[in-house]
């Protein structure tokens, strides 16, 4: 019986140091009356609100490429190929400013697929909707905190 109480206790610990070491940032940055963005961490409640939590991932834990992962942008268009939402930063690691601007720039109801094409080219990866698709675009990233590891050699 004490055992069971000792195994529950740790994992209630675990489960909660786990929800602590994952901070969920996810917000909207609102720019004017139809511009602005989403930043969303990957797996978040926002990702799933969102319905972009089916792009492309990169696993930062793969010794070959520790240190190194991915941020993705995702577009929803209708299937008129018309921005329908606020397109989505998924942040791996810090913003970039550059592409922050891109995105913020971008008008939902008037902003085309072929313009989106223009700032960002073709998509790494699409999901298909009812209502539309989505389109993903990996931005490469390198945490040099990650690359350090644990600092056992």
């Amino acid at each position: 019986m004490k055992l069971i109480c000792v195994a529950g206790f740790l994992l209630i610990f675990a489960e909660l140091s786990f929800a602590n070491s994952f901070q969920d940032d996810s917000h909207y940055v609102g720019l004017g009356p139809r511009t602005g963005y989403y930043v969303v961490r990957d797996g978040s409640r926002l990702s799933h609100q969102l319905g972009v939590d089916d792009g492309p991932y990169v696993d930062t834990a793969d010794p070959l490429r520790h240190g190194y992962g991915a941020d993705v942008l995702a577009f929803r268009f209708n299937q008129a190929g018309r921005l329908i939402a606020a397109p989505a930063y998924i942040a791996n690691a810090q913003l970039n400013e550059f592409y922050t601007r891109r995105i913020g720039s971008l008008i939902r109801g008037r902003t085309t697929v072929a313009e989106v094409q223009t700032l960002f080219g073709h998509p790494q990866a699409t999901s298909r909707r009812p209502d539309g698709f989505v389109y993903y675009y990996t931005l490469d990233v390198f945490n040099p905190f990650e690359q350090l590891g644990s600092g056992r050699h």
